[in-house]
């Protein structure tokens, strides 16, 4: 989980909401990292898990992730379930919760879906307080006016 919250880190850089990923191989070796890029790339699909996800299938020259970790700071998305889904990775590493739009098991359970093709284990709360800090001292700098966004002037964590 260190190596996801430096990544998560790294995207404050770019105002991006930190969220960092990294994909473990079978043997526990990271074979990819990824963090949010939305607002660098402008791309609504560079959350974190995609980026990892992508680069773990560049690095292994095939998308099907079988016997893999995904590590992430925060609970993935519907999107980012799905492609966990899709990709095959056998077990999830979360850091916090995500109340408002999480798919592993607060809002929805996609990944745990008996009707799916594929099944995730999910291990949650790991270093959960410091992966929800990160998030929350980045959207109260935001409530407060502390940095107006574009400026990459948030406190790195």
């Amino acid at each position: 989980m260190d190596a996801a919250l430096a990544e998560a880190a790294e995207a404050l850089g770019t105002d991006d909401v930190p969220v960092g990923a990294l994909v473990l191989d079978e043997t526990g070796r990271t074979i990819a990292v990824g963090r949010n890029e939305r607002e660098a790339c402008g791309d609504p699909t560079a959350h974190a898990e995609v980026q990892a996800l992508r680069a773990a299938a560049a690095a292994r020259g095939e998308w099907r992730l079988a016997g893999c970790t995904l590590v992430v700071t925060l609970e993935p998305c519907v999107m980012c379930a799905g492609a966990l889904l899709l990709a095959r990775v056998s077990r999830l590493v979360l850091g916090t919760w995500d109340p408002k739009a999480g798919a592993t098991g607060s809002v929805w359970d996609l990944v745990r879906d008996r009707r799916a093709n594929h099944e995730v284990e999910v291990i949650a709360g790991v270093r959960e307080e410091q992966c929800g800090a990160l998030l929350r001292d980045f959207f109260e700098s935001r409530r407060s006016g502390r940095d107006a966004p574009g400026t990459g002037a948030v406190a790195r964590g």
